[in-house]
């Protein structure tokens, strides 16, 4: 789901444009394809909803529920991020600071990526779709640089998250593709694929634990499954592949009924987070001349 004023812009949008919300510059496009936000603070895709129908374009306004991604309708301003979306966490996921350069590794939760002002370098046609290329403003770390590419069309969103190594010294970075998935109730979903993966529990400080069976959400969950597989998420009215790419690292949170100052109560069991990412179990060391894609690739499965 998308806050109103967001799906009022789409409305009003045809092809492509740029416009202001909630403080940032977002980049709009309502086409044959489908229709896509991505802001400009984070290259955060905001929103993503494919038309499997060529004249979907022309029967009227959306649903705001439409969407396979959630935003919250009360965005802190800046300079913080919008929760939602698909964040970019990068050189580092949560607060393990791997590629932190500080002395007092210092520094914002999921790193600076998600914060700066990033620059739409490029859009082109793409398999019926669009693809975007989008790279900082300013450089966010002195050895590493990131980039991050977008390509949508009806069938599919794909991201991907690429780093290069331009420094004399190897590092090691984390991240994620933090996907915050909109469903009808988070606590009628169930994530398939999973099944007998070993996992760290962060609620339980860090325990080591094993899947029994498929996930159901029955509470609050902050768990890293390692994992490289593709997996389903079903949440009765809708089942998502999520496929990823340069990650041994599955994500799964949702803060259960404790929900964040930016997440009101009434549409805050209405997200579930799952997330491709490099985490503790599976840092990335990049030498001089390097690069790392950290990738993820969503369909939908016919009804």
């Amino acid at each position: 789901m998308i806050p109103t004023s967001l799906r009022t812009l789409l409305d009003e949008t045809t092809g492509q444009r740029e416009v202001d919300w909630a403080g940032r510059r977002v980049w709009l496009a309502r086409e044959s394809w489908g229709e896509m936000a991505v802001s400009l603070q984070g290259a955060q895709i905001l929103h993503f909803l494919p038309y499997p129908a060529p004249d979907i374009l022309h029967n009227g306004p959306i649903d705001a529920d439409a969407g396979w991604l959630w935003v919250t309708t009360t965005p802190r301003p800046l300079p913080d991020a919008i929760r939602g979306g698909i964040p970019l966490c990068w050189p580092w996921f949560s607060d393990e600071r791997t590629a932190d350069e500080s002395p007092d590794r210092s520094g914002p939760s999921h790193g600076p990526a998600r914060l700066a002002d990033w620059r739409l370098e490029a859009v082109d046609e793409h398999e019926g779709g669009v693809e975007l290329h989008l790279s900082p403003q300013e450089r966010l770390h002195t050895q590493l640089v990131p980039r991050a590419v977008i390509k949508a069309n009806a069938q599919r969103l794909h991201v991907e998250l690429v780093t290069e190594h331009t420094g004399e010294t190897p590092i090691k970075i984390s991240g994620a593709l933090h996907t915050y998935f909109s469903v009808s109730n988070t606590y009628q979903c169930r994530v398939e694929g999973l099944a007998g993966a070993r996992y760290l529990d962060k609620r339980q400080d860090f325990s080591e634990c094993i899947q029994q069976g498929e996930l159901g959400i029955r509470g609050a969950l902050d768990r890293i499954y390692e994992s490289n597989r593709e997996v389903v998420l079903d949440d009765s009215q809708r089942r998502l592949r999520i496929a990823k790419q340069g990650s041994d690292s599955t994500v799964v949170w949702h803060p259960g009924d404790e929900f964040p100052d930016d997440t009101p109560t009434d549409i805050g069991q209405r997200f579930l987070c799952v997330e491709a990412a490099c985490t503790r179990l599976d840092p990335v060391w990049l030498v001089p001349g390097a690069q790392h894609l950290l990738g993820t690739t969503l369909t939908e499965d016919a009804p």
